[in-house]
Parts: structure tokens; sequence; C-alpha cells
């Protein structure tokens, strides 16, 4: 799961559209198309954002979900604070450095 997560966050792309639904959540693909387009300057095609889309959600860091005729996407942090908490974990306190115990 996490290798899957890593890779979705390999492309600048892919963490461009994360960014876009952290700033407005519940898109459809249009919404998304027309936002990187407008405010990152990305012509992609709506096939290649849905590709894109399709990667994130497989990574499970977006989950759809339809109404009527249409399909909203919306970002699912979950996979990311399983991987926080994997590596940095609780706090714990440092054990200062005496001067036996440096070399």
């Amino acid at each position: 799961m996490a290798d899957d997560v890593f890779k979705a966050l390999a492309d600048p792309t892919r963490r461009r559209i994360l960014d876009e639904l952290m700033e407005r959540n519940s898109q459809t693909l249009f919404e998304i198309c027309a936002r990187l387009t407008t405010r990152h300057g990305l012509g992609l095609s709506r096939q290649a954002v849905s590709q894109h889309l399709a990667v994130l959600e497989a990574a499970g860091l977006v989950v759809t979900r339809r109404e009527g005729r249409y399909k909203f996407h919306d970002l699912n942090t979950d996979p990311l604070e399983h991987i926080v908490s994997r590596w940095l974990g609780p706090k714990t306190p440092k054990t200062p450095k005496t001067p036996e115990s440096t070399p």
C-alpha cells in the first residue's frame, strides 16, 4: 500500500491534483481539469487527468462517489497519516549526550 502512495506522489501533476482537492474537495473531472489549466497552466486532456486520478484512487488518496450523472473526487488523507505514523511515530524524548557516550 505504501508503495502505491509513493508512486502516486512521485508525479508533480498528481501532487497538484491533490493540492486542488485539498483546497476544494468534491470536484468533478471537468472542474479538476479547469483548475489545472487556469491555475497551473497545464493543458492536459481529460483522459490524462482521468488516468492520474485512477492512480491516486488506487493508492487510496482519492475516493469517488457518484451523484446522478456526476462523479465527485474527494481527498483521503488516511494513507498519508499511516506513513507519517509509521516513521515519525509518537515523539519520544531524546536522551542527552553525556561525555562518556561520545567518542
